[in-house]
């Protein structure tokens, strides 16, 4: 049986698994992605600036 990492690696090589990297880094460029990460960050950890 093949570990799950190895699962993994095989769907980040299918083309569906290139798709989702390439939406990912784009969404990671989006300023607005990043303050809402920024903000999810901030209430998970309940600070409160």
């Amino acid at each position: 049986m093949a570990s799950l990492i190895a699962k993994i690696k095989a769907w980040m090589r299918s083309p569906q698994g290139q798709q989702a990297r390439a939406r990912a880094e784009r969404m990671a460029r989006d300023p607005r992605t990043k303050a809402k990460a920024r903000g999810l960050l901030t209430k998970f950890r309940g600070k409160r600036h």
